[in-house]
């Protein structure tokens, strides 16, 4: 009965240890952790831009990369593309916000 106790805890650590390794990040990949602070920090920059006013949401795209932002589509004019740049920097977790929006 002991043998087959270590048996289980030996294949139960291997699981254990094996999806611990998963979770470690690399230079070019997110943990998991990382990425879910990615996806809040996204949701909290798409929020923000969508409750200002001069800004047609719908049409600025994010993508957050280990806090870094990147902000695409299409704006109306040039200072609606400042503001969202403007808006997306006071968010808590930016890093860097990088703008790729194109003008109409």
């Amino acid at each position: 009965m002991k043998v087959f106790q270590e048996y289980v805890a030996a294949v139960v650590l291997s699981f254990v240890l094996i999806a611990v390794g998963g979770c470690a990040s690399e230079p070019k990949q997110e943990s998991s952790g990382e990425y879910l602070d990615d996806a809040v920090i996204t949701t909290k920059v798409k929020a923000a831009i969508f409750n200002e006013p001069s800004l047609k949401a719908s049409e600025i795209k994010v993508v957050t990369y280990k806090g870094a932002v990147q902000l695409s589509g299409f704006v109306g004019s040039a200072a609606a593309r400042d503001k969202a740049v403007e808006v997306a920097k006071t968010v808590k977790g930016v890093k860097s916000v990088s703008n790729d929006m194109q003008l109409k």
